[in-house]
């Protein structure tokens, strides 16, 4: 049985989501990453970037999580697109792996958890941030899915990271950015998105961020004591 390690981030989502969605049976395996689970040897191993999600399926294991949709979508045969719809596929995805993470995922570092103000940053995460919000916002706002009409992995991409979006950029996100919210609830309405969700109920995930937490995430911080 095919084995993902997660955790709730906007990553492993996806990746959850395409499971549910494409019904392959898996065995969920929780990494902890506020108690440093991402660190152990063991993890390592499989991905040595020492991050969720992960697959292991047989022989193969697959970390990053637009490479496991990849994986999956063509291990499977679905939600994929159009054969002419490849190179915009891989466009968007690759936007969304290079810009919608990297952007959003500092805004929420900045904003949220850096350990004193830094406005450089948090004004330059903020801006790219709702930048490339607003150019998913406008690509979608003549169409039902993020391309070929067809519901396929780039929308799941997507997805896994606007559960994010109102912690990111704040709660008023959405008045801003009607067509993302218009996926984002379209989304929310599949079974396979409640399974997804429900993953948060097989494992109690650490909540506190502590200073135990903190190292655990951003081991970067103790340059800053040295």
């Amino acid at each position: 049985m095919l084995k993902f390690y997660y955790s709730l981030a906007p990553n492993p989502m996806k990746v959850a989501l395409f499971l549910e969605e494409s019904g392959l049976p898996y065995e969920a395996i929780p990494v902890d990453t506020r108690k440093g689970e991402q660190h152990a040897a063991a993890f390592g191993a499989l991905n040595p970037n020492n991050k969720v999600p992960v697959i292991v399926d047989g022989s193969t294991t697959v970390f990053d999580s637009s490479a496991i949709l990849l994986y999956l979508a063509e291990k499977t045969g679905q939600f994929l697109p159009a054969q002419q719809d490849r190179g915009p596929m891989l466009s968007w995805l690759m936007f969304t792996a290079s810009g919608i993470g990297p952007f959003t995922g500092q805004c929420v570092h900045f904003k949220h958890y850096a350990p004193e103000p830094v406005p450089y940053a948090l004004n330059r995460y903020d801006f790219e941030a709702w930048r490339h919000w607003k150019i998913i916002n406008a690509h979608m706002a003549d169409r039902p899915w993020m391309i070929s009409d067809r519901y396929t992995l780039l929308d799941m991409a997507v997805w896994g990271w606007t559960r994010a979006l109102a912690f990111a950029l704040g709660a008023d996100a959405w008045d801003q950015l009607p067509h993302v919210k218009r996926l984002f609830d379209t989304v929310n309405e599949r079974p396979a998105a409640l399974r997804a969700a429900a993953l948060k109920d097989r494992h109690a995930f650490k909540t506190e961020m502590d200073d135990d937490a903190r190292r655990a995430m951003f081991p970067q911080n103790a340059r800053l004591k040295a």
